[in-house]
């Protein structure tokens, strides 16, 4: 019933996700969506199992593992968190055996007193060398049990003496390995104190802690408790304390598993599986040189089952069913009723290691055909929280049932946290329902917006004016698409066309190649933030700011036919481009921006255009935001026309593109003589820029002040340039500079004295 219960779960919430990654344009070939408990794939995890434990890689043993008492399952070494917290730590006597004297120890963990079996001190140190070899009294329960010295004892931790509690720590598992030592396990499944405790029995772990505390003050045993921050491990899943516990499990060996593959680690050291970004090989590495064996065993309902079968009399056989493992046991009386299979499943993520493999059916005979068309696939896409659960591991498997690397390249997305910097998920509730983005700020407006702001590997803090930008460019895009449509034509063309608009016409053409190369890189390298960035000003700016501007009739005045039809394909050029990023829009307009006949635009080919060089200089659209600045900054209509004077080192960069400069500026003439009105410099151009029946308003009074410091300034120049001493003893280089400031401070002198002159 649990079962059936979890399969209708399933389909409802898997269903979800597929719509919703559906809705926000993922382009997958839905016929072919897989689950991991499906037959064939169920299979493939038993089979694997199978495989590895007769090549010797899988086994079943007792060790310390991390033991989730509310999931009341063990986990592997990455699904605990650890993080910091504060805490206590307790000094507590330890009466010598026969004697009135005690030995003192720290510990964080005075519940844990009733299993230990020894007190650890350094071989090296003189404070307790008398005391090796004899022993003490454990508090609370009167057990007697050694005194040991061991290397790994830290000698400035609390007191230099360690009490070892075998069954709840691996440090101490390992200590009591080495000396022999009894194994008490003192806490139930669910971290409350068994009956080996002999005392606190049934309480919770925690209130166990403080009435031991109470019993230690009680018997005069606790010498004082100090304030500390320690790491605690925490289940990524129900988020309990976890416990170290000493557990009968099933493992993978992972050092027998890396000496024999070691190109799971150097296929990505050498590049050969390309990280992006390349820091989180940094992580892998770290990883994998000091990997411990896997813990695959799980203790809930929900998984695959592990295919060991068992005899009464503790047998056990390896084998896909009960059939299979009757036929190999020696025991010939024995029938299907006398086994019983392991009540253990596996990890998940022992079934996801196998995803590159398992997908296709790669396992059995009939998927071996596409096994070999798509095996190796060319890019992964994860988050680097589970490069250890999925990414390490798929390549192990890669290599074990393969011999080959199962992917290229893995980029890692961000991940999306919330102005807290927490990680969303649904059991915090900080994550926002991405249907009700997509309803307020439409698809494409969500995608761009995290697109942009996700570097990879770098996490996101979500914010929702992101999907807003979004929005607003969608808008951009449409609004530039409206204005194209609404140009009537006409077949000829008039002076302003015949003499600039193919001037403009390549100057897109450079922009769009130059773009077209950028993206191409950053497509390259994974930089897919980058790649939009890039579209986004091509779209924004240079599209719609400045190309369109350029080629736009005057009011009411139809457009030149051949003129539209390059606009058109600038346009096409750039839905193309944005495709990836925006599929909805960019297949809506490129519907209707010309006649398609069924063709869908992400079957068309990624734009191709070479093009050496622009023939509208920087400096042009430079100039005309200076004019337009100028307007703004001083409330001046864009109606009424300005006059420019230009003097720069080639003035011609200007003058060839005239009448570009003229339209977009409201430009009625470019002088050649002094323009009384405002200054500009375009790079180390000087711009005089005047407007027609425009009288400046300037504040004479400021002027005036300034005019006044400048004086005073170079009074002081003056006088430094006046002193003998100065020009006897000073370098010539600093002579030269403060005549030059002198020349400088004339020359501001001169232009303000003009200004107010012509007020």
């Amino acid at each position: 019933e649990f079962l059936e219960h979890a399969f209708e779960w399933k389909e409802k919430y898997g269903g979800i996700i597929l719509e919703q990654l559906k809705k926000l344009g993922c382009s997958c070939d839905w016929d072919r969506t897989r689950f991991t408990m499906e037959p064939d794939l169920s299979e493939a995890v038993i089979d694997s199992f199978i495989d590895l434990h007769k090549r010797g890689y899988i086994y079943h043993g007792t060790r310390m593992i991390n033991w989730d008492p509310v999931g009341k399952t063990a986990l592997s070494d990455e699904e605990v968190n650890h993080e910091e917290q504060n805490g206590k730590l307790y000094y507590i006597k330890y009466q010598i055996e026969n004697s009135d004297s005690f030995i003192s120890i720290a510990t964080t963990r005075p519940e844990t007193i009733m299993g230990d079996t020894a007190v650890c001190v350094h071989p090296n140190d003189d404070r307790y060398q008398d005391l090796i070899g004899k022993n003490c009294i454990v508090p609370m329960v009167n057990r007697l049990v050694p005194i040991i010295a061991d290397d790994y004892i830290d000698l400035e931790f609390g007191t230099g003496a360690l009490k070892v509690t075998p069954a709840h720590d691996i440090n101490d598992y390992e200590i009591g390995k080495r000396h022999n030592l009894q194994t008490i396990d003192v806490f139930n499944d669910d971290a409350t104190i068994s009956e080996a405790a002999g005392i606190f029995v049934g309480e919770d772990r925690f209130k166990a802690r403080k009435l031991a505390v109470e019993k230690l003050e009680e018997l005069g045993l606790l010498l004082k408790t100090e304030d500390i921050v320690n790491k605690v491990g925490k289940s990524e899943r129900s988020k309990a304390v976890v416990e170290p516990r000493l557990s009968a499990q099933w493992f993978v060996d992972m050092k027998k598993f890396m000496a024999d593959f070691p190109e799971v680690l150097n296929d990505v050291m050498d590049d050969k599986i390309q990280f992006h970004p390349a820091k989180f090989k940094n992580t892998y590495n770290h990883w994998l040189s000091n990997i411990k064996d896997w813990c695959i065993s799980r203790q809930l309902w929900w998984g695959h089952r592990i295919p060991a079968w068992y005899t009464p009399t503790g047998e056990v056989i390896i084998a896909k069913t009960a059939e299979e493992a009757l036929a190999n046991f020696n025991d010939k009386s024995l029938t299907i009723n006398d086994l019983r299979q392991d009540k253990d499943v596996l990890d998940t993520w022992f079934s996801s290691w196998l995803w590159p493999i398992s997908v296709f059916d790669g396992f059995q005979e009939k998927g071996k055909k596409e096994l070999a068309y798509y095996y190796p696939t060319a890019d992964l896409v994860t988050a680097p929280d589970i490069i250890f659960f999925w990414v390490a591991r798929m390549i192990m498997a890669g290599h074990a049932f393969e011999g080959e690397l199962p992917f290229k390249n893995v980029y890692f997305t961000g991940i999306v946290r919330d102005k807290e910097r927490r990680k969303m998920s649904k059991s915090l509730g900080n994550s926002p329902d991405p249907i009700e983005l997509m309803e307020k700020y439409g698809t494409d407006g969500v995608r761009m917006g995290l697109m942009l702001s996700a570097p990879a590997g770098n996490d996101i803090l979500f914010d929702e004016s992101l999907c807003e930008q979004g929005r607003n460019f969608c808008n951009k895009i449409w609004n530039s698409f409206r204005l194209i449509q609404g140009w009537e034509t006409t077949p000829n063309r008039n002076e302003y066309y015949t003499q600039y608009a193919d001037m403009a016409h390549q100057w897109m053409d450079a922009k769009l190649a130059d773009a077209i190369e950028s993206v191409n890189n950053h497509f390259d390298a994974f930089r897919i933030s980058d790649a939009l960035m890039e579209l986004y000003k091509l779209t924004r700016d240079d599209f719609s700011g400045w190309y369109l501007e350029m080629i736009k009739p005057n009011y009411g005045e139809p457009i030149p036919r051949e003129d539209l039809e390059k606009a058109k394909s600038a346009f096409d050029a750039i839905l193309r481009l944005l495709h990836p990023f925006m599929p909805f829009i960019t297949e809506e307009l490129w519907q209707e921006i010309r006649e398609r006949n069924g063709a869908f635009i992400n079957n068309e080919a990624w734009p191709i255009l070479l093009v050496s060089s622009t023939p509208i200089h920087t400096q042009v659209f430079e100039l005309i935001s200076e004019v337009r600045s100028k307007r703004n900054e001083n409330g001046i209509s864009p109606k009424l026309a300005a006059t420019i004077a230009i003097h720069a080192k080639d003035e011609s960069i200007y003058h060839h593109a005239a009448g570009i400069i003229q339209k977009l500026a409201n430009v009625e003439n470019i002088s050649p003589d002094e323009v009384i009105g405002f200054k500009a410099l375009v790079g180390t151009d000087e711009i005089s820029i005047g407007f027609k029946d425009y009288v400046q308003k300037i504040d004479v009074a400021a002027i005036q002040n300034e005019i006044k410091r400048l004086e005073g300034f170079l009074i002081g120049i003056d006088k430094k340039l006046g002193n003998a001493s100065f020009i006897a003893n000073a370098h010539p280089d600093v002579i030269a500079k403060e005549e030059q400031k002198k020349a400088d401070t004339m020359s501001k002198i001169a232009s303000l004295t003009a200004q107010l002159a012509s007020n």
